[in-house]
């Protein structure tokens, strides 16, 4: 299954003018990439992989929409998933986006 396009197109639209921000399909995906390192990904479901520090991911969890990201049954540090319904509210999305922007902004280089 493809990537949810609008929720693609809305990440698209708030990283428009961001310097270094590329676009790369992977994992069923679409990633979007700051100066190489990816930042947040539009899921086929419509949720939003996020790229978070590790020592603040644990607050954001809710139980709820926000959930410790896993993959093929490991959890991935510094990764939360959002779901659908944590982010039909363009406020919810920015916030979600500018956080992991935020964050890989701090790491060094590739």
């Amino acid at each position: 299954m493809a990537y949810d396009e609008e929720l693609a197109q809305r990440v698209a639209d708030l990283l428009a003018g961001e310097p270094g921000v590329t676009s790369r399909k992977m994992f069923g995906g679409l990633g979007f990439m700051v100066d190489d390192h990816m930042a947040v990904a539009a899921a086929s479901d419509g949720s939003l992989m996020v790229r978070a520090d590790p020592t603040d991911a644990e607050a954001w969890v809710d139980g709820t929409s926000v959930a410790p990201m896993e993959m093929r049954g490991r959890p991935m540090t510094g990764w939360l998933l959002v779901s659908a319904e944590g982010l039909d509210d363009d406020d919810l999305l920015r916030l979600w986006v500018d956080r992991g922007v935020a964050f890989v902004r701090t790491l060094p280089p590739k």
